[in-house]
């Protein structure tokens, strides 16, 4: 089977545009907080890392030539590879092979593919942490024998790389799977293989595992102790990725959406909100950053009382690595707006119910990746979308530059062709924010309405 996708051209400053997403990611990568959870009147749990991908294009090439129809790569991508085997095969776990058993192949040389199934192939620091795999044929008698085999496909991927931060999390691994799955294999069953997983990466998300594939999902790491051969009528190696937190319904034979992604996640963590909406105001998570971490909201106990005078139940959020997902989800689900500065937790928002609000707190000079991150994801999952671009006046860069300066006079132009971490710094790490309580009322009227009239509806 050889994987498709639609051809594209962008224009040089969309190009332009991914090359400073990229460098985005870079910076991020370094940057992961974390906090524990705290069970109060509002739930907490912490702030992640936010990184960011460039929207996947083909790389104009020549078709590659394959010396073998039953293994096919599709390599014409910016942001991933790729792999099948179309036919039988078994996998090594100790070495990561999967070999085509074909005797067709019995006396011809070795076919051989290698893959790091993770879609972030140009990510020069990250990619060579990612487990390389091989796809081979060759001689039957080279082939080990089967110590376990399955009925249905198999597909393989990484939870390493920037795995951790929950944006990534859903942007690198469940939302390309989900792509995938519904690209490759639209309406059957198949076999997760995952490799570079996490001690704590399965226990947290077994739910969500469990809504792509009935099947126990093999960690390949760990199957290196037994050595037991895993035989599959066929397997797909890596993950197609849309750009980040998109599913492109024009590039999927089913045509399925985000809103399709979060009816899964609805799957996994079956969860009846019916007992939790017991309430007479809009329900209001108020995502908090706190610590060192940079654009934390200054004026935050303000800000809430404020929430609160305009008529929201307000909940406080902060989200860990240790946070129970299924209690997450049941809380933002039963909720009617989510609130919070620009960052990896707003990933969130994807557990509100379509038709719910998202405000989003834009700091001076994140406006691009803002939209990029969270504005078309949100209204592509059909929220009410509103968001709030802090005034200078409002940004602690005031306290260290001039007015004047091009930091805060022009961030696109101060940004340039020249983005790099210092830069990056500046607008991520070094800037947090206080409210203008009166001007942010105003917004948040406006949510108001639009809560309280989904909330009215939804009963």
């Amino acid at each position: 089977m050889v994987l498709k996708t639609t051809r594209k051209s962008y224009p040089v400053a969309a190009v332009a545009l991914a090359v400073v997403l990229v460098m985005y990611l870079a910076l991020f990568s370094s940057l992961s907080d974390e906090s524990g959870l705290q069970l109060i009147p509002s739930l907490s749990f912490s702030q992640g890392t936010l990184q960011q991908t460039s929207v996947s294009r083909r790389i104009e090439q020549a078709p590659q030539e394959m010396t073998s129809a039953a293994i096919t790569c599709d390599r014409s991508h910016t942001n991933y590879d790729v792999c099948s085997i179309n036919g039988s095969c078994n996998l090594n776990p100790k070495t990561g092979t999967f070999t085509l058993m074909d005797p067709t192949f019995a006396t011809s040389a070795p076919f051989v593919e290698k893959i790091r199934p993770y879609p972030r192939k140009t990510d020069n620091w990250i990619m060579p942490k990612i487990k390389e795999l091989t796809l081979t044929s060759g001689p039957l008698s080279l082939s080990r024998s089967c110590d376990k085999t399955h009925d249905s496909p198999a597909i393989v991927f990484s939870a390493g790389g920037y795995t951790g931060s929950i944006y990534h999390d859903f942007i690198d691994g469940f939302i390309p799977l989900f792509i995938t799955a519904n690209s490759v294999f639209p309406g059957r069953d198949f076999i997760l293989v995952v490799v570079n997983s996490k001690e704590w990466w399965m226990p947290k998300y077994m739910d969500v595992l469990g809504a792509f594939s009935k099947h126990k999902t093999i960690l390949l790491d760990k199957e290196n102790a037994s050595s037991i051969t895993h035989c599959f009528p066929s397997a797909t190696v890596g993950l197609i990725s849309h750009g980040p937190m998109t599913v492109d319904p024009t590039q999927i034979p089913n045509s399925e959406s985000l809103v399709d992604f979060h009816n899964l996640l609805d799957k996994a963590f079956n969860t009846n909100i019916s007992s939790t909406l017991k309430t007479n105001k809009p329900r209001l998570i108020f995502v908090s950053r706190y610590g060192n971490v940079g654009r934390v909201i200054l004026n935050e106990k303000e800000i809430k009382e404020m929430l609160e005078d305009v008529g929201f139940e307000v909940i406080t959020f902060r989200p860990s690595k240790t946070t129970s997902l299924r209690e997450a989800y049941q809380l933002i689900k039963s909720s009617h707006v989510m609130v919070g500065v620009h960052g990896a937790a707003l990933t969130h928002f994807m557990f509100l119910r379509p038709g719910s609000v998202l405000v989003q707190v834009v700091p001076v000079g994140l406006g691009w990746v803002a939209e990029t991150c969270f504005e078309t994801p949100a209204k592509a999952m059909k929220l009410e979308y509103i968001d709030y671009p802090v005034n200078v006046g409002e940004s602690s860069l005031v306290e260290k530059y001039s007015r004047d300066d091009l930091v805060l006079r022009d961030p696109i132009a101060f940004r340039g062709m020249g983005w790099n971490v210092t830069k990056m710094n500046v607008y991520l790490k070094e800037q947090d924010v206080r409210l203008d309580v009166n001007r942010f009322r105003k917004h948040m009227n406006k949510a108001y309405e639009k809560a309280k009239y989904f909330m009215d509806i939804n009963h």
